[in-house]
């Protein structure tokens, strides 16, 4: 930029000059008109209006003008500038005008189309039998127990009669937890009993709670096994209670499950923390015990055998109602637990235990939803 000079003549100017500054004035307006695009318009933007365009260029000669000069020479260049930056703006309403239009054609959603176009999941059946489960013992006044899954040995074996070299206490059966020094010796529940002990501890007879949850057995993963499976066991501590009201309940539970005709029957076994103990089994609720010795009516569900298996059950031991402070001499009590997964197997012939933990929607979805 030169120097301020008296005798400096604004019209041998090249920047300055009234046609010079009309022509690219006129430049900028046509650039702006012809923009098909915002971005088309952001770079002649830049090219006329930046600055490095010729107006803004011709803007700073202005300085160098003697003072007579440069109130006619701003004038100009002010009025160019005036009309290119009005230019900019509406062309760019225009452009911003023609897009929300467009995007409002290109990006609109059809709310006529079928509402079900993404199928919808479904709850985990486990999670559906597993309630089911709970609110047919609410309904009979029991309460839901719950308890951690990392317990201590007493817990989960000591207080349940389960002796120190019982095979069940050891790696092959058990998963044991590294505790604190010297603290106890920690594992990952192999049974529900354990929340069974707690709730004896924690509450005074009469006690009547059921107590679902996960547990861990060393098992391998395969068609029929677990190391993580769901578990389902009552307990019942009350004045007077016998193996009549054990049966009678197991018998309410598998009618509200199965339907009205479906029974138990209890088989004689032995368990550490019941005595006396039995193996409950159900009458098969699809052949209704017809296809037992009966080779003309095939059973997949109960193996033509009539009878399904649920699991274990008894009164429980005077040994385990000492142990968590509850009188034998005045209190008996009763007590069961079954796999859900089992359940669930039977109940809708799921053959493979490792759908259920897989997470493919295809398992679950015909399940559908349960409220």
């Amino acid at each position: 930029m030169s120097a301020p000079n008296k005798s400096y003549d604004p019209v041998e100017v090249e920047a300055l000059k009234p046609e010079e500054i009309d022509r690219v004035r006129d430049e900028a307006l046509a650039a702006f008109a012809a923009a098909a695009s915002l971005d088309a318009l952001r770079e002649a933007k830049v090219a006329h209006v930046g600055d490095r365009s010729p107006l803004a260029l011709a803007n700073r000669e202005i300085g160098a003008l003697p003072p007579q000069a440069r109130a006619d020479a701003g004038k100009r260049v002010g009025q160019a500038r005036g009309a290119v930056n009005k230019a900019l703006a509406a062309r760019q309403a225009e452009l911003e005008a023609e897009r929300d239009e467009r995007v409002l054609v290109e990006e609109a959603v059809d709310v006529t189309l079928p509402y079900d176009r993404v199928p919808p999941g479904a709850r985990h059946p486990l999670t559906t039998l597993s309630e089911r489960i709970e609110d047919i013992f609410v309904a009979m006044g029991y309460e839901v127990a719950e308890g951690p899954e990392v317990e201590t040995e007493w817990f989960n074996f000591d207080a349940l009669n389960i002796g120190p070299d019982h095979p069940a206490r050891s790696t092959r059966d058990t998963f044991f937890v590294e505790g604190a020094a010297g603290g106890p010796d920690l594992v990952l529940r192999t049974e529900t009993s354990s929340v069974q002990i707690r709730s004896m501890l924690e509450r005074t007879p009469p006690i009547y709670v059921i107590c679902p949850g996960r547990v861990y057995r060393s098992d391998e993963l395969d068609a029929t096994h677990s190391p993580v499976f769901h578990q389902v066991e009552l307990l019942a501590i009350d004045e007077g209670l016998t193996m009549a009201d054990l049966k009678g309940t197991l018998d309410h539970m598998v009618r509200s499950l199965f339907g009205e005709g479906v029974h138990t029957r209890l088989r004689p076994h032995y368990f550490p923390f019941t005595e006396p103990s039995a193996e409950m089994d159900m009458l098969c609720f699809r052949c209704r015990g017809e296809s037992a010795g009966n080779p003309d009516r095939p059973c997949r569900t109960c193996s033509s055998e009539g009878w399904v298996e649920l699991g274990g059950c008894g009164v429980v031991n005077p040994k385990v109602l000492t142990a968590c402070g509850v009188d034998p001499e005045k209190y008996s009590g009763f007590a069961f637990g079954f796999g859900i997964e089992r359940l669930l197997m039977f109940r809708h012939n799921v053959e493979d235990i490792r759908d259920m933990i897989e997470g493919d929607v295809r398992f679950t979805r015909p399940f559908g939803m349960e409220i």
